[in-house]
């Protein structure tokens, strides 16, 4: 896979994560929806989108996918969607992409990746401006949401690893998305006097599940292949950005001084480490 087509395909997953990040903040903040209920649409919207897309291209194969990899993907999008019951936006990105770089990284490093120096002051330009962006002004996040999301991020950061070894992308996600489906049916059916169901909320929902989710993760896993674990996790740092601005736009959130500095200090940061795997692999 050239350079060009793992940038563009990056930059298309890391949008639709974003987009995710958005529907998920507009259906659990502005709707009535449950926590419960809405990660069953969002993985059931998914799956059916992700069914049709592989069916149209010649059909999904019996081995495509593991519960494994499901068992990742139920986890992240169950105890994302109970965090943001009590986290505020900004506390859970911090937690979530922080644990997806401890995740992803350690497992890069203990496989014997190494990162250079213009690479870990990539990565800490990264961090800091993710940092700068999210925790001024935050109080201490409670305790259960803050291990939720954690724990949201260490299952999104194994699920990408387990990606890079997938095969057909497309097949393998809609598989996992399959089979997470009875996951997620078990978390409603146990909490289901506490379901609570809302038209809006569950537009949200299927967006989220059939674009921003399934096809996202689809493009995520193509993109994968042509990254190393320590690469994959830095790109991901974008998303925060890319959702504030999101906000900007379409939610009518105001632009700041402190976000366009974080922007910067990203942005380049992820491109100083990305510039240099390109000159490492020449």
């Amino acid at each position: 896979m050239t350079p060009a087509r793992v940038f563009i395909l990056t930059l298309m997953a890391m949008t639709a994560f974003a987009g995710n990040s958005l529907l998920c903040r507009l259906a659990l903040k502005h709707t009535s929806i449950d926590a419960a209920s809405f990660t069953s649409v969002r993985i059931v919207s998914g799956a059916i989108t992700l069914w049709l897309v592989v069916n149209l291209r010649g059909g999904v194969r019996q081995s495509a996918g593991s519960w494994a990899s499901a068992l990742a993907l139920f986890v992240y999008a169950a105890a994302f969607s109970f965090a943001y019951l009590s986290l505020s936006a900004g506390t859970g990105a911090l937690l979530l992409f922080g644990a997806v770089q401890a995740t992803m990284i350690s497992w890069g490093l203990r496989t014997g990746e190494r990162l250079r120096i213009r690479q870990l002051v990539g990565l800490a330009f990264a961090l800091g401006g993710l940092v700068a962006l999210l925790l001024p002004g935050l109080s201490a996040p409670p305790l259960r949401g803050s291990i939720l999301m954690l724990s949201a991020g260490l299952a999104w950061g194994i699920y990408s690893l387990r990606g890079k070894s997938a095969g057909d992308p497309a097949a393998a996600t809609a598989g996992n998305f399959l089979r997470a489906v009875p996951l997620a049916a078990l978390l409603s059916i146990a909490l289901l006097p506490w379901v609570r169901l809302d038209r809006a909320g569950i537009v949200y929902a299927v967006l989220s599940g059939a674009i921003a989710s399934g096809l996202g993760y689809a493009i995520w896993y193509t993109a994968l292949p042509g990254q190393k674990a320590t690469s994959a996790a830095t790109v991901q740092l974008s998303v925060p950005i890319l959702a504030a601005a999101g906000g900007v736009l379409f939610l009518g959130e105001s632009i700041t001084l402190r976000l366009l500095v974080a922007s910067v200090a990203v942005l380049g940061g992820i491109a100083l480490v990305v510039t240099e795997k390109r000159r490492a692999s020449v």
